[in-house]
C-alpha cells in the first residue's frame, strides 16, 4: 500500500532547539517530583567499546534516571548496524561488549530493561504501519539520516539506513515511552517520531491517544574533543574506551594534542584541545574546568596531561573493576539480556496487540 501524503502538522517544529530547551528544563523538574510517571526509551548501536564521550554524554544520564525511580528502556540497536558489514558479522561480540559497558556503568537490570532489536519481532513490525505515515520526501529531508549517508563509507546507501527514523520511532512507541533524552541533533529524529504518534492518533485512534507524543529531556552533555582533537568517536579510533586499563589510558592522554603555549587555561573557543582535557579531568574530579586549570597554570602540557591521567583512572577504576567481574560472568550477561528481551517482548506484543485493534487488522 503506497504512503498517503500527508498535510503539514502544526506544531511541526515545536521542538525548535529554545522551545526543546525550555521545555527540558521543566521536564528536569517533573522528573525529580515525580519519576514514576516518566518511561524513558534510549540506546546504541553495537559497533564497539563505549568511551568517556558516551559515559558522560549519555551513561551517566541513564543511571541517574534510573535511581532517581524513572522506568528505563535500553535497547541494543543491532538490527541498525546491518548497514555496516565489518559489524554486522561480529555482531554477537558487539552486542556483548555494550551490556558489559551497561552494566559497568551501573545500569541495573532489576530495575531497567536492556534488550536487542533482532529479539522484539513485534517492535519491528510496527515499522511497517509507521513507515505508512511518513513521505519519502520526509526521510530524504532528515538532517540526521544526511548525516548518516554523508559518513558512509558505503559506496551505494542501503534502503535500511533510510528507515532509520522510523525504526526508531518504533524503539520509543512500542514501550510507549514519554520521555527521550536526546542531544540537540536527535530533535529531528524525535519530531518523526512525534509525528508518526501524532498521525497514528488521528487515523486510527477513533478520538483516543494509542500514542503518547514522547517530549525531548535536551542533554547538557560536555563535549569531550578525541585526543586527534576531532570529536572522540569510536570510528576515528581517537577515544578512550571505558574498558581500557590504566596503562592504555595512560598512553592515549599522553599522545593527545594540545597547543604550543605553556600556561594552561580554560577556553574552549580558542583552546579548544587544552580545554578538552582541562574539562575531562574536571568531570573526574567533581570540579570546575576553571579550578583544575588554575591549578596546573605555568606547570605546562606534561602536567595538564599527568593530571587527567590520574583523574580519568581512579575514576574508572571502579567501573572497570564492575566490568571485569562480569566479563567472568558470560552466563549471567547472558541472562540479562535473555530476561531483558523478554520483557520487551512482552510489552512490544500487548502494544502490537493495540495497533492491530486499532487499525481493524485484528484477524
Amino acid at each position: 500500500m503506497n504512503a498517503t501524503p500527508q498535510p503539514a502538522d502544526p506544531g511541526a517544529d515545536a521542538l525548535g532547539t529554545s522551545a526543546a530547551q525550555a521545555r527540558s528544563a521543566v521536564l528536569e523538574q517533573l522528573v525529580r517530583q515525580d519519576p514514576g510517571r516518566f518511561r524513558v526509551l534510549t540506546g546504541d548501536r553495537p559497533t564497539g567499546r563505549l568511551h568517556l564521550g558516551h559515559y558522560f554524554g549519555t551513561l551517566h544520564n541513564r543511571v541517574r534516571l534510573q535511581d532517581l525511580g524513572v522506568e528505563l528502556f535500553v535497547v541494543i540497536a543491532d538490527y541498525q548496524v546491518l548497514t555496516d558489514r565489518d559489524v554486522a558479522d561480529n555482531l554477537t561480540e558487539y552486542v556483548e561488549e555494550l551490556a558489559l559497558d551497561y552494566l559497568a556503568v551501573g545500569v541495573d537490570p532489576a530495575r531497567s530493561t536492556v534488550f536487542t532489536h533482532s529479539a522484539v519481532p513485534a517492535l519491528n513490525q510496527l515499522m511497517l504501519p509507521f513507515l505508512s505515515l511518513v513521505s519519502v520526501a520526509e526521510l530524504n529531508r532528515n538532517p540526521t539520516v544526511k548525516d548518516e549517508i554523508a559518513h558512509s563509507r558505503q559506496s551505494a546507501v542501503s534502503g535500511l539506513m533510510f528507515t532509520y527514523p522510523v525504526h526508531q520511532a518504533a524503539d520509543i512507541l512500542f514501550c510507549k515511552a514519554n520521555l527521550v533524552p536526546v542531544g540537540q541533533d536527535q530533535l529531528p529524529h524525535l519530531e518523526v517520531t512525534r509525528s508518526i504518534a501524532r498521525r497514528f492518533n488521528d487515523r486510527y485512534g477513533h478520538g483516543a491517544a494509542v500514542f503518547p507524543q514522547p517530549e525531548a529531556l535536551l542533554s547538557s552533555a560536555p563535549l569531550l574533543l578525541g585526543t586527534d582533537g576531532t570529536k572522540m568517536s569510536k570510528s576515528r579510533g581517537n577515544a578512550i574506551a571505558l574498558a581500557a586499563d590504566a596503562d592504555e589510558t595512560a598512553r592515549l592522554i599522553k599522545g593527545a594534542r594540545t597547543d604550543a603555549q605553556r600556561h594552561i587555561g580554560y577556553d574552549p573557543a580558542t583552546r579548544p584541545e587544552v580545554s578538552s582535557l582541562v574539562l575531562l579531568a574536571a568531570l573526574c574530579l567533581g570540579r570546575s574546568p576553571q579550578e583544575v586549570a588554575e591549578q596546573i597554570g605555568s606547570a605546562g602540557a606534561a602536567a595538564l596531561k599527568k593530571t587527567v591521567t590520574d583523574a580519568v583512572n581512579e575514576y574508572l577504576a571502579p567501573i572497570r573493576a564492575r566490568r571485569a567481574e562480569f566479563v567472568a560472568d558470560r552466563g549471567y550477561l547472558r541472562q540479562v539480556l535473555r530476561e531483558g528481551n523478554e520483557r520487551a517482548r512482552a510489552v512490544a506484543d500487548a502494544t502490537l496487540a493495540e495497533v492491530r485493534a486499532a487499525m481493524n487488522s485484528d484477524f
